[in-house]
């Protein structure tokens, strides 16, 4: 049976900053700086939360499906570590403002940047299990940056943390017509271990090793790999894969992994290995580089980057590696084909990002200060939209979903 993803979408915001300018106004080593291999990194708005980012990734598959494939849909999983409640899920709000069924099963997953593999991995048991011939599911990928802003001395992890990491959702509609990517049923490898490499201890604050962090990235690249070549027959990491799409930190870590494969697996020598992370890894960063780390969605937004970068002359295998923090791994792979680049041209994920308002640091700063203002817990709030009314007056009418006020807890949206 044929089973992956359908359709696929990003989201990231309507507002971008040039990590260049960050990196001049916090005092950045600028020779460090520069294996983060990063651009810009989307910003959102206070206007924007983990709820709207996700339905505005996701209106798109949903608008273009006719009213019986709508109907199909019997699964929202919200993929987060970003979750505005400890119990309601924010798949609920999704499904209330993109106007699904309500025979639908709702819920969330958390496991730092893995919970987009493992809602995939779900929703994709969810259709080979056969229990609703023909039913989809769609998994959205959430999740906003905690990293704050702090005047004077700041700790060296916390400084290269907050030019890499975004805010930004992925939205991705699994059946059994793949097609934009068909998954190789059961050739996966997964490895996990408890490690308190990088947490969010409060919903506002992130904390961790990075030394540790890049250590267990590594280890799980190398023994999720490891893992799926036992369960493939002939797998081998340079042959078997046209191209690979990593989660991504920031596109330093990936390259360092990658380098750390090709030199254990294929004992390849520098040059070759420059050039085969050009030719296979270096299409699925451009997107990264462009947005930054958003969690659980990262390595789909690798998927995206691959597919609208890659060249279809005909099918084309992707291995994938998930990683999120704590810690679960996954190697994985699906093919990609001539089909899988005209349905991503569709969504137009190129064209939304350079349509971003690009901020000025002293924009950036004011947001970054009105941060906490609809943090989760928040109880009653109203959204001053114009806080900055250049950004303001570019979304009017783009049909964009919107944070208007938190009443009593409740969030409540318009569209723009």
């Amino acid at each position: 049976m044929r089973v992956g993803i359908e359709a696929l979408n990003i989201y990231a915001g309507t507002a971008v900053l040039d990590v260049e300018l960050l990196a001049k106004a916090r005092n950045i080593d600028s020779s460090r700086f520069e294996n983060l291999l990063m651009r810009q990194k989307s910003v959102a708005l206070p206007c924007e939360d983990p709820v709207s980012f996700g339905v505005n990734a996701a209106k798109p598959i949903v608008d273009a499906l006719s009213d019986a494939d709508r109907s199909r849909i019997e699964m929202v999983i919200t993929c987060t570590e970003s979750g505005l409640d400890f119990s309601k899920s924010m798949s609920t709000y999704i499904h209330h403002y993109l106007g699904l069924g309500r025979n639908c099963r709702l819920f969330e997953l958390k496991n730092a940047c893995y919970s987009g593999t493992a809602g995939l991995q779900m929703a994709v048991n969810f259709i080979l299990g056969g229990a609703s011939p023909g039913a989809k599911a769609l998994i959205v990928c959430t999740d906003m940056s905690r990293v704050t802003t702090v005047e004077g001395e700041r700790m060296i992890e916390a400084a290269f943390a907050e030019p890499s990491s975004g805010d930004g959702a992925v939205a991705m509609l699994v059946s059994d017509n793949p097609k934009v990517f068909q998954l190789d049923v059961g050739a996966s490898g997964y490895y996990g271990y408890e490690v308190m490499d990088t947490c969010r201890p409060t919903s506002q604050h992130e904390a961790g090793d990075p030394d540790l962090s890049l250590l267990s990235y590594l280890q799980c690249c190398e023994n999720s790999y490891r893992e799926y070549e036992k369960r493939v027959a002939d797998a081998d990491y340079q042959a078997t894969f046209d191209y690979l799409a990593f989660h991504t930190p920031f596109g330093g870590m990936v390259k360092g992994a990658h380098r750390a494969m090709m030199r254990k697996r294929k004992q390849a020598p520098p040059a070759e290995i420059e050039q085969d992370f050009s030719r296979r890894v270096m299409p699925g960063l451009q997107y990264c580089q462009r947005v930054g780390n958003i969690m659980g969605g990262t390595v789909f937004l690798a998927l995206a980057s691959t597919i609208d970068n890659a060249r279809l002359n005909g099918p084309q295998r992707v291995g994938i590696f998930a990683y999120g923090s704590g810690c679960c791994s996954e190697f994985y792979s699906g093919v990609i084909a001539a089909q899988s680049g005209v349905e991503q041209r569709k969504v137009g994920i190129a064209k939304h990002l350079e349509g971003r308002y690009p901020l000025a640091m002293d924009e950036y700063d004011k947001l970054a200060a009105h941060r906490n203002e609809f943090r989760f817990g928040t109880r009653d709030a109203l959204v001053d939209a114009a806080m900055l009314p250049a950004i303001d007056q570019r979304i009017r009418g783009k049909g964009y979903l919107m944070l208007k006020r938190i009443k009593n807890f409740h969030r409540q949206y318009d569209w723009c």
